[in-house]
């Protein structure tokens, strides 16, 4: 499991130009049923990805994909999580990738 920040950088203020597209690419990893949650850091300090199912290399590569990464509106940080103890609704995550 990832736990990726996506940490507002230089190029902050070209954010809304990109937005749909991001938003599009935030959409297609929920449908790839690879994040299982995604959201703002706050304050407006970026965003907070939460990914299962996929190897480091594709979860790396999906990551440097995003619009805002590409752009360079935010850098992307990305942790490696081995689940041990979950909630019953997340014992699929202690199986891994």
């Amino acid at each position: 499991m990832f736990i990726t920040f996506l940490k507002f950088a230089e190029n902050r203020a070209a954010a809304p130009d990109y937005m749909t597209a991001h938003n599009d690419w935030i959409a297609q990893g929920f449908a790839d049923g690879v994040f299982l949650c995604a959201g703002a850091l706050l304050p407006g300090a970026g965003g907070a990805i939460l990914g299962h199912g996929e190897s480091r290399a594709a979860h790396d590569a999906r990551i440097a994909a995003d619009p805002f990464v590409v752009q360079g509106i935010v850098t992307a940080e990305t942790h490696e999580i081995d689940p041990k103890r979950t909630v019953s609704a997340l014992d699929f995550v202690k199986a891994g990738a």
